[in-house]
């Protein structure tokens, strides 16, 4: 009878499904799910025999070369794992997320999936109408170097997502202290305006739904690339844009390679400043920028609300000829009186629609639908 009592403990392991835990290899995840066609900063990877997959960031970061970051879905419960800068673990699929930037919550709406959102970084500055609408329900943690990590913690967020600026997250340290998982992400640093688009995938495969991601991509896909080759067939010229507006004695031009640079080469203009073959933003002083605004046919992204407030704050550009052509343009259509703007939002998720916007202001022929981010200055 003692035997019996004693091999009780083995069956009901046996029985109730206990299972062996291993410690995580990351070589095991062999099988490429998902591989870009325009992002290069990500990838998803599994393994033969289970569930569980492996999103693998790249270069998460300006200037970050050969640094890697992943995030570990464990949906089959039989991997365990320390957290580290390098690798983090989530088990099963993200139900609650707080998003550093309103981008990443552009991507959940775009495969249905807000509810996740129970933390965000400046409220007030979210256009996302169901963010709005349980604004109660979401917690807004901060930002910068004003993270409340108590009001975080109060959360009980599965995932973090968080990016870091020339360097990694300034969240990181905190959040592995605490044990809260996190994943870069790394699309703004994408100069393809496709690949900006494709992150959703990462997110989608995150809260266990890359289907849904793919599917909400590959539209936006095939109608940029069909309005691109639209107008690469029709377009014979292809109108000069100057970029922003001053800072201080300074204004910041974007590389030639940048994602504002390609959108404007996929809808038939010409960026005007070519000798930025960096990968971030540089500045020029404003004599150099009087200069390339006199040559410009267009002038876009003036953070302006009128003519005559460009002319008030910046009198050394009112003689330009886009200026006096009245081709000055500004991506605030859809901004609201805090401050936020949801070309930086939905806008990072539809290029398809900025592109539009852009051929509509260089070749107002092609377009007949209404401008959605973009607005003429008046």
């Amino acid at each position: 009878m003692k035997r019996i009592f004693a091999i009780l403990p083995l069956v009901a392991a046996l029985l109730f499904g206990c299972r062996p835990t291993a410690e995580a290899n990351l070589d095991d995840f062999t099988e490429t799910l998902y591989k870009p066609r325009h992002a290069s900063g990500f990838e998803i990877l599994g393994r033969p025999d289970g569930k569980s997959t492996l999103i693998r960031i790249t270069d998460p970061w300006q200037g970050a070369e050969g640094i890697g970051r992943s995030l570990l879905i464990d949906r089959d419960g039989d991997i365990e794992t320390a957290a580290t800068p390098e690798l983090q673990r989530i088990e099963g699929d993200a139900q609650r997320i707080v998003c550093m930037s309103s981008s990443y919550i552009a991507m959940l709406s775009a495969i249905g999936r807000t509810d996740c959102v129970v933390g965000v970084s400046g409220i007030d500055f979210i256009s996302d109408p169901h963010i709005a609408a349980a604004r109660d329900k979401v917690g807004d943690v901060g930002y910068d170097s004003n993270i409340d990590y108590e009001l975080l913690t109060a959360l009980r967020p599965d995932l973090v997502l968080v990016y870091g600026i020339a360097a990694s997250s300034g969240m990181e340290t905190k959040l592995l202290e605490l044990n809260i998982p996190y994943l870069y992400m790394g699309e703004y640093i994408e100069q393809s305006p496709l690949g900006k688009a494709e992150w959703l995938v990462a997110l989608a495969e995150a809260v266990g739904c890359r289907d849904k991601g793919e599917s909400a991509f590959r539209p936006i896909e095939e109608r940029y690339e069909a309005l691109k080759k639209r107008v690469a067939e029709t377009v014979l010229d292809a109108p000069s844009a100057m970029l922003n507006t001053p800072y201080g004695d300074s204004w910041f031009m974007a590389p030639s390679g940048s994602c504002m640079a390609r959108l404007i080469a996929d809808a038939g203009g010409h960026y005007i400043y070519t000798t930025n073959d960096t990968n971030s933003s540089l500045p020029i002083d404003l004599e150099q920028a009087a200069v390339l605004t006199s040559q410009a046919d267009m002038w876009l992204n003036a953070q302006v609300a009128t003519l005559a407030d460009l002319k008030r704050r910046f009198p050394k550009f009112t003689d330009a000829r886009c200026v006096r052509n009245g081709y000055v343009y500004n991506c605030d259509r859809r901004a609201d009186p805090a401050g936020g703007n949801d070309f930086w939002e939905s806008g990072v998720v539809r290029p398809d629609l900025v592109l539009r916007d852009l051929v509509k202001i260089f070749h107002p022929e092609l377009v007949d639908e209404e401008f959605v981010y973009y607005r003429k200055i008046e």
